[in-house]
């Protein structure tokens, strides 16, 4: 978490915290139809079935009767409520405005390896802005934290939602936009042949989706994909601005050039939230581990317009924290300092000597060496098991000997080495 806040500060973002939860009407439609079912929804407090009337209760119609009884609901992203903040708050911002959340969100999911029903999410978004530049900053603010965190070859896969809506547009189901891109989204979870079934069901012709095989069959550089895109999207004028989009970002990365990250375009990443308008981020973690999307977000130009503020574009990433952490952890890349608690255990060998080491305790604490005391007077063999299976380096026997001569006997638990100290050069030996 201190990695990425500190790439976050470096690029200019400021934190902002959001509530827990949020008024319904809030929250709801803004993620598709799956994305609404898996909001936690907060029952009323008090006698919260008082307003629901026989007839309702008696359909046991569980979506008309929930806004009855459920006013409010748990986050399911920073985004969202972010955008409710800038308009409640728009007197106050300077715009362009970034800021940075570190929160934990909710959703009512079947919680399996990479999946929970709370995670965290690290977003960063900038609002206030329609600059490409944006993007071209956060692809390099994702490549800046993953190098940071030393996990190198993460893939970022970005795509462009104009293109997506040109597709559509060029296969005649341009009525059917979501639906579509909610199934191409499933491309790498659910293969070619799933993805063009769920197209059926949702009333996509089969002739549409003929139309879209070089989609499923897209492969070779950056270039070559764009190129396939331009002569499928060659009638549609929103399908060629999201093209150069992508070759403005693509082209500024490669001048600019990445750390350890791969940049990819993918053709068939859609990425099912409802508000995106632009580009679209994914991220992916390196070869050889099964994980879902570590990362992923994009361009949206009118979110804000949903709480009363119109024309305020905005774009941002999110750092999936327990995904990132679950891959770093399969990969064995966290240093030995993460798992370095206390420094030096002061031994506990009764009332008065407990004073004794209390008193260096506080002196080492106020110079920023972690210490503490074993609580209890307990056997020494069983304080030094402790210390042992703790990983503390250091621990500190003061007896009455050391007490006459004021001093401090350090042990070192690696080596077994002792010497005796006074508190001054005790402080120096544990820097």
């Amino acid at each position: 978490m201190n990695t990425i806040k500190k790439c976050f500060t470096s690029y200019g973002f400021q934190p902002i915290e959001t509530p827990s939860f949020e008024n319904s009407e809030t929250l709801m439609g803004k993620y598709g139809e799956e994305g609404d079912r898996l909001i936690f929804k907060i029952l009323n407090s008090g006698d919260y079935l008082s307003k629901v009337d026989d007839g309702l209760y008696g359909e046991k119609n569980s979506q008309k009767m929930t806004s009855k009884i459920s006013e409010k609901a748990l986050r399911y992203d920073p985004t969202v409520p972010f955008a409710r903040y800038v308009v409640q708050h728009q007197n106050d911002i300077v715009f362009p405005f970034k800021r940075y959340q570190m929160q934990p969100v909710w959703r009512a999911d079947r919680p399996q390896k990479g999946r929970f029903r709370e995670f965290y999410q690290c977003d960063a978004d900038v609002v206030g802005s329609k600059s490409l530049w944006q993007e071209v900053e956060l692809v390099q603010l994702y490549d800046a934290v993953f190098t940071n965190l030393g996990l190198k070859g993460v893939t970022i896969k970005m795509n462009n939602r104009k293109i997506l809506s040109g597709i559509a547009e060029v296969i005649g189901a341009a009525d059917k936009l979501i639906d579509f891109t909610v199934a191409l989204d499933k491309l790498d979870k659910i293969g070619a042949e799933k993805v063009k079934e769920e197209m059926r069901s949702k009333g996509i012709a089969d002739s549409a989706i003929e139309k879209v095989q070089p989609l499923f069959e897209a492969s070779g550089s950056a270039s070559d994909k764009l190129n396939m895109l331009k002569d499928l999207l060659a009638t549609s004028e929103m399908g060629l601005e999201g093209i150069t989009d992508l070759e403005f970002i693509v082209d500024s990365i490669g001048a600019l050039g990445l750390g350890s990250a791969n940049l990819e375009i993918d053709v068939t990443l859609a990425r099912g939230l409802n508000y995106y308008t632009g580009a679209i981020f994914e991220v992916a973690a390196p070869e050889g581990v099964s994980m879902g999307s570590i990362g992923g977000g994009g361009r949206y130009d009118d979110l804000t317009g949903i709480f009363g503020l119109k024309d305020v574009s905005g774009v941002g990433i999110s750092f999936g924290l327990d995904r990132i952490y679950l891959v770093l952890e399969e990969l064995g890349l966290f240093p030995d300092t993460v798992s370095a608690t206390t420094r030096v255990l002061f031994l506990n060998f009764g009332e008065q000597e407990a004073l004794y080491a209390m008193q260096a305790i506080s002196q080492l604490r106020k110079e920023g060496i972690s210490a503490e005391l074993y609580p209890d007077a307990a056997k020494f063999k069983k304080q030094m098991t402790y210390a042992d299976r703790r990983q503390i380096p250091f621990v500190v026997l003061a007896g009455d000997k050391e007490m006459e001569a004021g001093t401090y006997t350090l042990k070192n638990m690696g080596t077994g080495d002792q010497e005796s100290l006074s508190l001054e050069f005790l402080s120096k030996a544990l820097q």
